[in-house]
């Protein structure tokens, strides 16, 4: 095993904490929004699958020598072109999790050299691939925190909306 300067167990971590925060919620709940304009917990779970896609593939952009800028999406539409929230938050996370531990095979396979590859994101910025690994990590959290919002949301919805 390499030297890693990300932690590859917090990479595979996030899909025990995304589990978690789902944890005992129906799918009514997983699909509940507090307006059309913002997201599910099932539409925050296809984002980061989407972005888990996207990283996945600027890391082997970067891995490859590429010279083009590393592309970015656009989050909204990829979301709603899915019709995501018609989906299942289950079969979300099942991909989300075997991309994590098919990414981290690759990653126990790179040596130190391989996690300072760099590459140029949509803004300009050279990158290697660790900070891309990192902030993926980060991303994740951010979402973690978005989805504890959407619960107290929903939680908040149903008590004003009960009438004793």
């Amino acid at each position: 095993m390499s030297h890693s300067p990300v932690n590859i167990e917090s990479y595979l971590h996030t899909y025990e904490q995304l589990q978690e925060a789902v944890e005992g919620l129906s799918d009514e709940q997983l699909k509940w929004k507090a307006a059309e304009t913002q997201w599910s917990v099932t539409e925050v779970l296809t984002h980061l699958a989407d972005h888990n896609i996207v990283v996945s593939f600027r890391i082997r952009e970067v891995l490859a020598g590429s010279e083009v800028r590393l592309p970015a999406f656009s989050q909204d539409p990829w979301v709603a072109g899915q019709k995501a929230n018609q989906g299942n938050a289950a079969d979300v996370l099942e991909f989300f999790r075997n991309l994590l531990i098919y990414n981290s095979l690759l990653f126990r396979r790179f040596t130190p050299e391989d996690w300072n590859k760099t590459g140029v994101n949509f803004k300009g910025e050279t990158v290697t691939i660790a900070a891309i690994v990192q902030a993926f990590i980060d991303h994740v959290q951010v979402h973690l925190k978005q989805i504890e919002r959407i619960k107290q949301g929903e939680i908040s919805s149903q008590n004003s909306s009960c009438t004793i």
